[in-house]
């Protein structure tokens, strides 16, 4: 696999990384992490369900859809340890991941635009598509990690919680939908690292561009004059013998 074309590897990457990000967006903005389920006893009255999110609180009775008490401040009085750890925690890890999607991109401009012959005085400071490709990786196996440990968590802390109070607290979509993104974000990296892998054999190192060291550049600077290129074919293979004293 050549390193200065577009694989397909690499526009998956890319897509894959997208979707993923944009999975962890609606778990972030989805009022669905955590679902207490109140029931009454009282047949004239409806059994509450409070779905509580990262950012908002709301209270529905059975077989409604509108809110009877919405927190839009909830944020603030966040009283779970599990859901405040996730207010920083899935921030950063799209951060994360926008970050090395625009590495992602800025490696496949490169690869898709820019002329196969350098400028020698520019070849140093050019910007190498395997190595975004690289970085990129790296923090989107990172991203996955910040978004996976504290959505597992959720898991064993909402069982804590029916332990702790009662069987009235589960888990909700969105906990799947995070554990998923992170899916996405660890296949983008797998991905963008298998490319890497088949471009290592080449010469350049990953912080330089490709064709930096390529043996085709090297017929575009010119050979130094030397002294000893005035000599004739025959005084440079004539051997010279000397002899210790």
């Amino acid at each position: 696999m050549g390193c200065r074309d577009v694989h397909a590897a690499t526009v998956l990457a890319f897509l894959s990384g997208t979707a993923s990000v944009a999975g962890l967006l609606a778990a972030v903005l989805l009022p669905n992490w955590r679902q207490m389920r109140l029931y009454t006893f009282n047949k004239n009255e409806r059994n509450v369900t409070i779905y509580t999110g990262l950012w908002i609180k709301c209270a529905r009775f059975d077989g409604s859809r509108d809110c009877v008490i919405y927190d839009p401040q909830w944020y603030t009085a966040v009283d779970q340890l599990d859901l405040r750890v996730l207010q920083f925690a899935l921030p950063l890890s799209m951060l994360t991941a926008v970050s090395a999607l625009f590495l992602c991109l800025i490696g496949m401009c490169n690869t898709a635009f820019v002329s196969s012959v350098p400028n020698i005085k520019l070849a140093k400071c050019l910007v190498n598509s395997a190595g975004c490709h690289l970085v990129a990786g790296l923090l989107f196996l990172l991203a996955c990690a910040i978004c996976l440990t504290p959505s597992v968590w959720v898991i064993f802390y909402n069982n804590y919680l029916n332990r702790k109070y009662e069987p009235v607290f589960s888990f909700d979509i969105s906990v799947f939908i995070a554990i998923a993104s992170a899916g996405g974000l660890f296949f983008t990296s797998v991905l963008l690292f298998l490319w890497y892998c088949a471009c290592k054999s080449l010469p350049s190192p990953f912080w330089q561009p490709l064709y930096s060291h390529a043996p085709s550049m090297h017929s575009y600077a010119s050979q130094p004059y030397s002294a000893r290129s005035r000599l004739s074919a025959m005084e440079i293979d004539i051997p010279v013998v000397t002899h210790a004293s």
